[in-house]
């Protein structure tokens, strides 16, 4: 896959969102996948393209299925600021995406015990839902805070130092 966007990955794109920039790894296939945060959590989202789809022109599910794992996992990264695996993803499709359709994705944490996490979760598109489900992660340990997570403090501007002329 190419470092380059196309057209249709940046083309309107919502008020709001970044990209996730994902330089290595499955996320980075499947992309480029986008996230907006505000006080209640983290949306993630993508726009359909012909690579994500399946032979009718829809979104393939296997990618609906990619990006709830993502999209429902990150409530955990939000919260505490951990890697985490996957134990459980249950989904239940209700729709399609399409081809040019901008999907979101977002989750809320119902339980939490032993560093294990119980999350109920939505994609949608538009006012159309397209799958709806739950997904069990456990944390395997923490790592630095990201910009949109509770424990991420902004970096703190410092002076730059004055360069001293010696005559």
């Amino acid at each position: 896959m190419s470092d380059d966007l196309t057209e249709a990955q940046t083309a309107d794109i919502p008020e709001g969102y970044k990209i996730l920039n994902w330089t290595r790894g499955f996320g980075r296939q499947i992309g480029p996948l986008y996230e907006r945060n505000d006080p209640s959590g983290a949306t993630l989202a993508f726009r359909v393209e012909e690579h994500h789809t399946n032979g009718m022109a829809n979104c393939h599910g296997g990618m609906l299925m990619s990006f709830a794992d993502m999209a429902w996992g990150r409530v955990i990264s939000v919260a505490r600021s951990h890697y985490w695996v996957t134990v459980r993803l249950t989904c239940d499709f209700l729709s399609g995406g399409k081809l040019g359709d901008w999907i979101e994705g977002r989750a809320e944490l119902v339980a939490e015990e032993d560093d294990v996490f119980t999350v109920r979760g939505r994609i949608w598109a538009g006012d159309r839902l397209i799958m709806t489900g739950m997904g069990v992660f456990k944390a395997v340990g923490p790592r630095p805070p990201r910009p949109g997570e509770k424990a991420y403090v902004e970096p703190q501007d410092v002076a730059p130092k004055q360069e001293v002329l010696h005559g």
